[in-house]
Formats: C-alpha cells, sequence, structure tokens
C-alpha cells in the first residue's frame, strides 16, 4: 500500500465519508481564525457561486478551498498536520446552513448532516460525538464547540472563537436568505459539491510533517518537541485525567526552564533539552556509529517507544533542573571552580561541549541528583583542553565529535578520558599554536581568552547579567598613530583580554594610562565609576604606565606557553 494519497475532493466527500473522524493533535496551535479570516471566506464563496449568474456549470465550476494534510494514527483517526482552521470553520459554516433550513428541508439539507454527525444504522445522526475532536482546544472551548454543533445555538455568553465565527456565519446566512430566499439551497449545494480540498493522506506522521514542512510557509511549523510533546500526552491521557493534568502542568514548567536557559541557533530551546537527552542515550545505547541523523527521526523510531515511558519524562525534567542550576549559579550544588570551567565552556566555538556534559550528568548523578565535585572539575579541565586544542588543530563541530564520540562510554561511568589516538605531537602543535591569528570575530578568541582570565583562581565570575567582550589593550586607534615594527602584533592573543561591555565602550580609543584609569574606576562628579573585574587588567593599570608592542609579545609568550601547560596536565600532547 502506497504511503501517500493525493485525491480531489469536494466538500461534501471530505465530510461525509464513512467513519471519517478528524483529530486535532495536542502539538498543533489552537484554532485561531477570526472573524476577518470568516469574512473573506464568505464573501469568496458568494462571489464564487453567483447566484444570479446563469451561466454557472455544476458539473465544471469549482472554488479551491486548499490542502489538508493528515495520516491515520493508531486509532485509525485522520490526525491532522495543516488544515485545522479550514476544516473547523466549514464544519462552522455548514451547522450554520442546516440550522437555517428550519422546517424547509430538502436532499441538501440531509447531505448537510451526514457531513457535521455520524449516521447510526438507521441513518439518523449520532451527535454523542464530533466528527472533529480537538485536544489542544481548552475544555470550557470543547465544550461551547460541541454545544454549537449538537444544538446550533451560540449566545452571547459563549465566547469562543467557534463561537463568535459560527454567530457571524449565522448573521450572514440568514441575512442572505432574507435577500435571495430562491437561492439559498443552491448556494448551500454549490459549497457541498463545488468547493474542493485537496486532502493529502499519508500513512506516517513523518512523512505528513515533511509535507507540511514543504507546502507551508505562511508561519512558524510544528517544532519536534511540539510533536514529542503529543506523544507524552497521549502516554498520560490514557493514564487518566489526574495523570494527564499533571503532565500538561510539569510541561509548561519544563518549557519555562528550557526558554529561560537554553538558546540554539536552530530549533526551539525545547528541541534543544531533547537534544542534549539524546545524547545520554545514544551514549547509553553503545551505538556504532557517530553519525546522528536528527532529533526527529531519533525520537520517532519504533512508534516513539521513548516518548512512552514515565521514566524519560523524569529524565528530561532532572536534565533541564541540572542545567537551570548551571544558569542560576547554584552553589549549592555547584562549587565556584567548577561554576567558572562551566562558565569558561560556554564561550567555546559551538556548543557540543553541551551534549558531553549531559552525557556526564545523566550517567554520574547520586540518587539527589548531585555530582561527585572532585570528579567533575577533573572531567571539566580534561575536555575544556580538548575542546580548546581541537579547535585549534582542526575547528569545526563535525571534527571533533569523533574524539568524544570514542569516549561516550567513560564520559558516561565517570572514567578517565584518554583521547588515545587524537593526542597531539607536542613540537608540531607548539608551532601551529604560535602561528594562529586569533581574530577578534573568531569564537576561539574568545575560548582562549575566557579560559587564561579563569587560570587565575582568585578571578571571580562576572554577575550573570554582565556581557563580556574583547578588549585590545593597545587599542586599534593608537596603532594608527603608533604604528608597529610587525603589523600582526595588534591581533596577537597577548594584546586582548575580555572586558565588560560597559568599560570597553568607553576606553577604546585611548592610550594606556587613560586605559588605566577605566580599569581601576575613578570618581567623576563625586560618583564612583566603577573599574573592571577581570583581574589582569586592574594589575596591568595598577603595574604599568605603559603597554607597548614588547609587552604585547611577553604577554603572548605567557598565555600561549600556559596553554601548553595546561594540555601537559591534562594529558592531551605526545
Amino acid at each position: 500500500m502506497s504511503d501517500l494519497s493525493i485525491s480531489k475532493r469536494n466538500v461534501y466527500e471530505i465530510f461525509s465519508k464513512k467513519g471519517t473522524s478528524f483529530l486535532i493533535p495536542d502539538y498543533q496551535r489552537p484554532y485561531s481564525w477570526e472573524r476577518e479570516q470568516c469574512e473573506t471566506l464568505w464573501e469568496d464563496l458568494k462571489n464564487f457561486a453567483v447566484i444570479d449568474n446563469k451561466d454557472f456549470d455544476d458539473d465544471k465550476d469549482e472554488y479551491f478551498l486548499g490542502t489538508i494534510v493528515t495520516f491515520k494514527n493508531e486509532y485509525d483517526q485522520n490526525e491532522v498536520i495543516d488544515g485545522q482552521q479550514r476544516l473547523i470553520t466549514l464544519l462552522l459554516l455548514l451547522r450554520a446552513f442546516y440550522e437555517a433550513f428550519g422546517e424547509n428541508q430538502n436532499r441538501t439539507y440531509s447531505r448537510i448532516s451526514e457531513c457535521i454527525w455520524h449516521l447510526d444504522k438507521d441513518d439518523n445522526p449520532n451527535k454523542s460525538k464530533l466528527k472533529i475532536e480537538s485536544e489542544v482546544a481548552t475544555d470550557d472551548d470543547l465544550a461551547e464547540l460541541k454545544k454549537i454543533i449538537d444544538s446550533g445555538e451560540a449566545t452571547i455568553n459563549n465566547k469562543s472563537l467557534y463561537a463568535e465565527n459560527y454567530r457571524y456565519f449565522q448573521k450572514e446566512i440568514d441575512s442572505f436568505k432574507i435577500s435571495m430566499p430562491n437561492n439559498f439551497s443552491i448556494f448551500a449545494k454549490r459549497i457541498l459539491d463545488n468547493c474542493i480540498l485537496l486532502p493529502i493522506e499519508t500513512q506516517y506522521q513523518s512523512t505528513a510533517l515533511r509535507i507540511f514542512t514543504t507546502l507551508n510557509d505562511r508561519g512558524m511549523p510544528l517544532s519536534d518537541s511540539d510533536i514529542f510533546k503529543a506523544q507524552f500526552y497521549k502516554f498520560y491521557k490514557a493514564q487518566g485525567k489526574d495523570a494527564k493534568e499533571n503532565f500538561i502542568k510539569r510541561w509548561k514548567n519544563l518549557e519555562e526552564l528550557c526558554n529561560k536557559n537554553f538558546h540554539p541557533r536552530t530549533g526551539t530551546p525545547t528541541d534543544d533539552l531533547f537534544m542534549r537527552y539524546m545524547y545520554y542515550l545514544i551514549a547509553k545505547a553503545e551505538v556504532q556509529s557517530d553519525k546522528v541523523k536528527g532529533l526527529r527521526p531519533f525520537y520517532e523510531r519504533n512508534n516513539y517507544k521513548i516518548l512512552k515511558n514515565d521514566k524519560t519524562f523524569e529524565d528530561l525534567i532532572t536534565l533541564a533542573d541540572f542545567w537551570d542550576g548551571i544558569s542560576l549559579r547554584d552553589n549549592k550544588r555547584f562549587s565556584n571552580r567548577v561554576l567558572k570551567r562551566l562558565y569558561v565552556m560556554k564561550y567555546l566555538p559551538h556548543s557540543y561541549w553541551n551534549y558531553i556534559v549531559s552525557i556526564y550528568f545523566m550517567g554520574n548523578r547520586d540518587s539527589q541528583n548531585l555530582l561527585e565535585e572532585g570528579k567533575f572539575y577533573n572531567f571539566l579541565k580534561k575536555i575544556t583542553a580538548m575542546f580548546l586544542m581541537h579547535a585549534i588543530v582542526n575547528p569545526g563541530v563535525y571534527n571533533v565529535r569523533r574524539p568524544f564520540f570514542v569516549e561516550y562510554r567513560n564520559i558516561l561511568h565517570g572514567n578517565n578520558l584518554r583521547f588515545k589516538y587524537y593526542l597531539q605531537d607536542r613540537k608540531i602543535f607548539r608551532e601551529q599554536l604560535f602561528n594562529t591569528t586569533f581574530s577578534p570575530w573568531k569564537g576561539i578568541t574568545y575560548a582562549m581568552l575566557a579560559w587564561w582570565t579563569f587560570q587565575n583562581d582568585k578571578q571571580e565570575l562576572p554577575p550573570i547579567d554582565i556581557k563580556l567582550e574583547v578588549e585590545h589593550i593597545f587599542s586599534k586607534r593608537r596603532a594608527e598613530f603608533e604604528p608597529f615594527k610587525d603589523e600582526s602584533s595588534l591581533e596577537l592573543l597577548g594584546n586582548k583580554s575580555l572586558l565588560e561591555k560597559r568599560i570597553n565602550i568607553r576606553a577604546s580609543d585611548y592610550r594606556f594610562a587613560d586605559k588605566a584609569k577605566y580599569y581601576l574606576g575613578y570618581t567623576k562628579n563625586n560618583k564612583l565609576q566603577r573599574g573592571t573585574d577581570i583581574l589582569e587588567l586592574r594589575d596591568l593599570a595598577k603595574t604599568k604606565t605603559d603597554f607597548t608592542e614588547s609587552d604585547i609579545h611577553e604577554r603572548n609568550e605567557k598565555i600561549l606557553n600556559g596553554f601548553m601547560n595546561y594540555l601537559e596536565e591534562n594529558n592531551l600532547l605526545k
């Protein structure tokens, strides 16, 4: 059987097909059409039907309403990926027409009832179940929709969009019926027979989602975590109302944690959490390939088996809480030196380190979700050294995956990391390090400066809301008037430091003596202007009257030799 079915159908065929049942899944966004969209639809349909045009060909004329993308879920429902707005609005429109027929019932009236309700064995409407169910609507809104479909009534006290749109259609249909009573039934018939939809039906959710992403450019596509949430929702819904409501509450809290702490370049913050957890599962499964196909393909395996599990959801909450503690610098969970190592890693050129730390945490946490401080600190030192070294030797996230992939088992179980096949020759690496250009825009420049800054054990972390930028100690502006013997000196690491943005803006173009004032802080109009918290800059300002080209080279040697020693300490050189 083909995975894909595409066939043009009119409104009557879409809604009246025996056994048809549409589900708006939880990962969709709620029904959102307002009066403006309903007015446009109504006027378009009225203009198309050209009631007073005798040339209308009922056998050939068609009006295209758009596509509907669905797949058959495990309960044999047509789960709607795209088309919710059109389907629900058409159902409301048909219900308003049905109500307006009153006692003048005919074949069109009967056909509309087939669209609105399932029929029992005697062809009588079965009003106990809606043809369109929604997991995303609130209980109150669903109650109003059911009331509309059951009774054909929507009072002014009903505030949902379902009710507001239904009242609009009632008003327009009543007006049309008064102005063109002889054409009322014809209009309804042409909506059923001549208004066309293009249903795209698949067997698999993944196929439907890919089609939707290809077709839809009007708004935000569904995120991976939207889909994952739906699987959890179904899992907990099956356990009863209390389990479902508890899940909804906890999921909301989980999303808030993710939105606060994760800022991925692609995907949503909650997607990022699932990505971090995925790497833990990959390490745990001891897979043989380091190639990750993608987030959704990973979790959708075996019909989303991973997500139909209490432990998975609890693990995700635990992992999100761990990263929240890092973001808040929770000193009850993390020592100051561990927080400093984690802070330095934030400046690494890519985010892969987040996955490695997540694997370590999930594999080595105790019953209180805490880590052994000494082992965690040494682990962070080692991987920081490896990430920095690799960013110089073989930059790019794809290149660094393999060395860490072969260590997944050791990371998971808290063993010493060896990187046996990825150690660097001491002499060759030293030459490459000293020949590296540390431009201000390079990620490795920020990372190396952050590492160097916190090699000083006395250096405290800046406040959470303070942004650090790259500072040229010997300013670019000054170099225009006092040229170097070697032009490359300006961009050496020895001429750079991290500095608070507020100070960097003021100190950018000054002579060193003027910069020193800003580094240390000064009084202006009896008000203290705070200096930098970067200890090395404060020390330079106190001990030097100038900072020259020779000072740049001396400091550059100190930093790079210090990094060589750091790699030695972490056994990454041969």
